[in-house]
């Protein structure tokens, strides 16, 4: 995990259909195939259905608790009260001790922040997960969708006031989202962050059932626009959906596998988190792990979802190059 000595595995299993499409006997199913696979890490939230899941979460694992890496975050409305969400110490202190109970442990591996909070201090925030650690409620801080001048922020505040820093960031990334290359990815590999990825199928999008042009079908999450992130689609979405169902018909793999295995073998990625909503989806997309996509495949889709450049790296992209050869100009005058 970054530069810090925490182990996961690559694959992270997430939880946010555990009490929505999952009931509790189908979760332990989900949760037990995973251990099973080798799968350490697990990820949940406070706000994931109103904290079914962290329930569910936690009775699933059992005594498997100290086995694992356990993730949650805080930050979404958890009542009707002004100080019910956001990263005030009121709410993070209340958020924390809600969180344990739920899961049935006494400590967290890993606490995000889920989204921004623009009405409190990023240092009201950091001294109140530096208390946590500090108490041992808490082993490490996280973050989410934080921008990258959020984030180079935070980590400022943290070594300025000697404050435990943020050590991962879970940013959604995928084939058809491929935003985060262009600062953050710099921004965690600069300073040593790990980064655990959400929604690497986009949303199902890249996992063989929809087909290049298709933006909901029956019975998924996009019928039920629920966590569907197609507003976030790049505009080559279909092109690389289209190549990646090529590539996993050449391959012999699902494209579920092929798009997951994409996001892994991608520098400076910790692991991806999927989602399952039964023991048969999670085990087809447990299948990502452990092996590296050909060269020539990953060359193919690289090209295939590559964005266009933004200012300032698409003015900036050669100068190096550039530089060299007017010097070497100037030179042999």
């Amino acid at each position: 995990m970054g530069r810090s000595g925490l182990k996961v595995s690559e694959i992270c299993l997430g939880t946010m259909t555990f009490g929505h499409g999952t009931d509790e006997a189908e979760a332990a199913r989900v949760v037990g195939l995973a251990l099973e696979a080798g799968v350490n890490f697990f990820d949940t939230a406070n706000s994931y259905n109103g904290g079914v899941s962290e329930t569910m979460v936690g009775k699933a694992l059992g005594r498997r608790r100290q086995d694992v890496v356990l993730a949650s975050k805080f930050f979404n409305p958890m009542g009707p009260g002004p100080n019910d969400s956001g990263m005030s110490r009121v709410h993070i202190m209340r958020a924390i001790e809600d969180s344990l109970r739920r899961l049935g442990t006494d400590y967290l591996d890993l606490y995000y922040i889920h989204h921004v909070d623009h009405e409190t201090p990023l240092e009201e925030m950091l001294r109140a997960l530096d208390d946590l650690v500090r108490q041992g409620k808490v082993r490490y801080a996280a973050c989410s969708n934080f921008e990258a001048w959020r984030l180079m922020e935070a980590l400022w505040i943290s070594d300025a006031k000697n404050l435990a820093r943020f050590e991962c960031y879970q940013p959604q990334y995928s084939l058809v989202v491929r935003d985060i290359e262009e600062e953050l990815i710099p921004v965690c590999a600069l300073k040593g962050l790990g980064v655990v990825v959400w929604s690497p199928l986009g949303g199902g999008f890249l996992s063989g059932k929809y087909k290049p042009g298709e933006r909901h079908i029956a019975g998924a999450r996009s019928a039920e626009r629920w966590a569907y992130p197609a507003p976030y689609f790049a505009a080559n979405a279909d092109a690389t959906l289209a190549a990646l169902l090529d590539l996993a018909t050449e391959l012999g793999r699902t494209p579920a596998e092929l798009a997951v295995r994409w996001v892994l073998d991608q520098p400076a990625i910790t692991s991806a988190i999927i989602g399952a909503r039964s023991a048969a989806q999670a085990r087809e997309t447990l299948r990502a792990a452990g092996w590296r996509l050909p060269e020539a495949a990953k060359a193919r889709l690289d090209a295939v979802s590559a964005l266009p450049r933004r200012y300032p790296r698409a003015m900036e992209d050669g100068m190096r190059e550039r530089r060299t050869a007017a010097m070497r100009a100037h030179s042999s005058r």
